[in-house]
């Protein structure tokens, strides 16, 4: 399941981050982005969100040069642990 995850994480921001606020489905993107890291922290807690979303950063970093971090406060309420 986390390989799936991981690569629609990645699809989804990839998204998020190549386009504007303005494009349709772009708020549905953010929310499923929330929801991966739901169902990321009910199966791992927050190592396994921390774990993730460093794969995903660097992947994006290497992959199209952009940075993933502004995305990180799309999970700051679904645990007290995260706080970006």
């Amino acid at each position: 399941m986390d390989a799936y995850l991981e690569e629609e994480l990645y699809d989804l921001m990839t998204f998020c981050i190549q386009n504007a606020s303005t494009v349709p489905n772009y708020d549905s993107k953010k929310e499923r982005i929330h929801e991966i890291g739901k169902e990321i922290h009910s199966d791992g807690g927050a190592d396994a969100m921390e774990n993730m979303y460093f794969a995903i950063q660097n992947r994006i970093k290497e992959e199209i040069q952009k940075d993933a971090k502004p995305y990180r406060s799309l999970w700051n309420d679904i645990t007290d642990e995260w706080k970006y």
